[in-house]
C-alpha cells in the first residue's frame, strides 16, 4: 500500500511540476524543443550516447566483478541500453535499472547481490555529479552563487548539519557492525562490498574515470540541445545552470525523467539573465536528444522479445531429444535351475529284516545290541554285510546320510528333520544288512526360456 502510494506521488509530482512550467511559459516553448532539434543534433546525440552507454557499462562491469559476479561489457551494453530505453519511456524513470538488476541477478543466482551492484554503480555516477557540481556551483558565478551568497548564514547552517549528520552516520555503522544482530550483518555486508567494489585500488581509479566521463558525456549532449535552441552562451557560464539541471533530474519526482529538470532550466536561466522560455526549450531537446541517445535499447527490446519465443521452443524440444532411445535388451543366456531328485529311501526286508541304504561315501556300520537279533551271529555286534530282498519303507522320504539303532531300541534316521522319522526297536525283527553302496543323487537341470525385456539404454 505504502509503495502505491510512494509511485502515484512520484508521478503526480513530476507532472504537476510540467504543468506549471507550460502554465507558466506556454506550449510554445515546449514545442520549439522539438522544432529545432535537426539530424545533425540526432546524430551527434546518438555518437554522444553510444560512448557514455559503452562507459556506464564498463564502470558496471568494474562494480559487479569487484562483487563477485561475472558479467561480460558486450551484455553489460545491451542491458544498459535496455535500461537507458525504459527508463526514459516509462513512469518512474529507474524501472530500467530495476529490471537489469534483477535480470542479472538471476543469471548469476544471487539477486541481491545483482541489486546491489547495480545501486552501487549508479550511486557512484550520482556521488561524482554532486561532487563536481558542488565544486563548479561554489566556485563559478551563477544565480546558485548569488543566491548562496545571500543567504550565507542558512547555507552555512545546512552545511554544519549535513556534516554532523554524516559523522554520526559513519560512528553508528562502525558500532552497528560490532554487533551479532541480522542488522549488524547486512552493515557489514554493504561495508564491506563498498569497499571491494568503489574504493579498492583495482576497481576505484575505474569506477571514477568512468562516472567523470559519463558526467561529460551528458555535458556534451546538454550542450548540443543548447546550441540547437539558439544559445550563444559559452560553456563556462551554461555549466552551473546545466550541473544543476542534472542534479535535479536524480530527484525521484519525474515522468520518465521530465519535470524537474525543466522547472530548474525555467528557473536557472530566468535567474542567469539569458531566457527562462530559452532554458525550457533547451530542457525539452535534452530530453528529446537522451531519447533519441536510448533509441538503440528497443531495438534490443524487441530482438529479445521476439527470440524469447524461440528459445522456450529450443529448450522444450531439447528437453524432448535428452530422452534417450529404448534400445532391445540382448538375449541374456538361459540360468539353470537345479532340482534336487528323489531322497533315498529306506528299506526293509520283507521277512523280518532291515536293510539301511546308505551313501557310498559314508560306509558306516550300524550298531545294534546282538540280543535284539536272535539267530543272527553278530561278532562285537557290527553287523555284517549281506543281500536281503527289499521292500520300501513305507514312513518317509527323507535324505539318510546315517541309520543307527541306539540302546533305547529306537531307530532313528539322522537327517535335517530328525522328529519326522522313528521306528520301535522291536519293529526291527531279522537280519539287518546295510546296502553296500548307494549311488548319489542326481541333479535335473531345467532350462528357462531366453529373457525378452526390455531395458532403458
Amino acid at each position: 500500500m505504502t509503495r502505491s502510494i510512494w509511485a502515484w506521488a512520484r508521478l503526480l509530482g513530476g507532472a504537476g511540476i510540467l504543468a506549471l512550467v507550460l502554465w507558466r511559459l506556454g506550449t510554445g516553448a515546449f514545442l520549439d524543443g522539438l522544432r529545432v532539434l535537426d539530424a545533425g543534433a540526432l546524430a551527434a546525440a546518438l555518437v554522444i550516447g553510444a560512448a557514455t552507454t559503452l562507459v556506464s557499462a564498463w564502470r558496471w562491469c568494474l562494480v559487479a566483478r569487484g562483487l563477485g559476479l561475472k558479467l561480460s561489457l558486450r551484455a553489460a551494453t545491451a542491458d544498459y541500453y535496455q535500461a537507458l530505453f525504459l527508463n526514459a519511456a516509462l513512469p518512474g524513470g529507474v524501472l530500467g535499472d530495476v529490471g537489469r538488476a534483477v535480470q542479472h541477478g538471476r543469471e548469476e543466482g544471487d539477486v541481491g547481490r545483482g541489486v546491489r551492484a547495480v545501486v552501487l554503480e549508479r550511486t557512484a555516477g550520482q556521488l561524482v555529479l554532486l561532487v563536481v557540481g558542488g565544486i563548479v556551483l561554489v566556485l563559478v558565478p551563477s544565480p546558485v552563487l548569488s543566491l548562496l551568497k545571500e543567504h550565507a548564514a542558512g547555507v552555512a547552517a545546512v552545511s554544519v548539519t549535513v556534516v554532523l549528520a554524516g559523522g554520526f552516520a559513519l560512528l553508528a555503522l562502525r558500532r552497528l557492525r560490532r554487533g551479532a544482530s541480522r542488522t549488524a550483518s547486512v552493515a557489514r555486508t554493504g561495508i564491506s562490498e563498498i569497499r571491494v567494489g568503489l574504493l579498492s585500488r583495482r576497481n576505484g581509479p575505474g569506477v571514477l574515470i568512468a562516472s567523470a566521463a559519463v558526467l561529460a558525456g551528458h555535458l556534451a549532449t546538454f550542450m548540443v540541445a543548447a546550441r540547437a535552441a539558439g544559445s550563444a552562451a559559452s560553456l563556462l557560464q551554461l555549466a552551473p545552470l546545466l550541473l544543476l539541471a542534472l542534479i535535479a533530474m536524480g530527484l525521484p519526482v519525474n515522468v520518465g525523467g521530465w519535470g524537474p529538470r525543466e522547472g530548474v532550466m525555467a528557473w536557472a536561466f530566468g535567474a542567469a539573465g539569458l531566457s527562462a522560455a530559452q532554458g525550457l526549450t533547451i530542457a525539452v531537446a535534452y530530453g528529446i536528444l537522451a531519447f533519441v541517445a536510448a533509441a538503440p535499447g528497443a531495438a534490443i527490446v524487441l530482438l529479445r522479445v521476439v527470440a524469447r519465443p524461440r528459445a522456450q521452443q529450443t529448450i522444450k524440444t531439447s528437453s524432448v531429444r535428452l530422452v534417450a532411445p529404448v534400445s532391445p535388451a540382448p538375449v541374456m543366456a538361459a540360468r539353470p535351475v537345479i532340482v534336487p531328485a528323489l531322497l533315498p529311501v529306506a528299506q526293509l526286508p520283507a521277512a523280518h529284516s532291515l536293510v539301511a541304504q546308505l551313501p557310498a561315501a559314508h560306509s558306516l556300520g550300524v550298531q545294534l545290541p546282538a540280543a535284539h537279533l536272535p539267530g543272527v551271529q553278530l561278532p562285537g555286534g557290527q553287523l555284517p554285510v549281506g543281500q536281503l530282498p527289499l521292500t520300501e519303507l513305507p514312513v518317509t522320504q527323507l535324505p539318510v546320510p546315517q541309520l543307527s539303532v541306539g540302546q533305547h531300541q529306537t531307530v532313528q534316521l539322522s537327517s535335517a528333520q530328525p522328529q519326522d522319522a522313528r521306528l520301535p526297536a522291536d519293529q526291527l525283527a531279522g537280519t539287518l544288512h546295510p546296502t553296500a553302496q548307494h549311488p548319489a543323487p542326481r541333479r535335473t537341470v531345467v532350462r528357462q526360456p531366453a529373457y525378452s525385456g526390455g531395458v532403458a539404454a
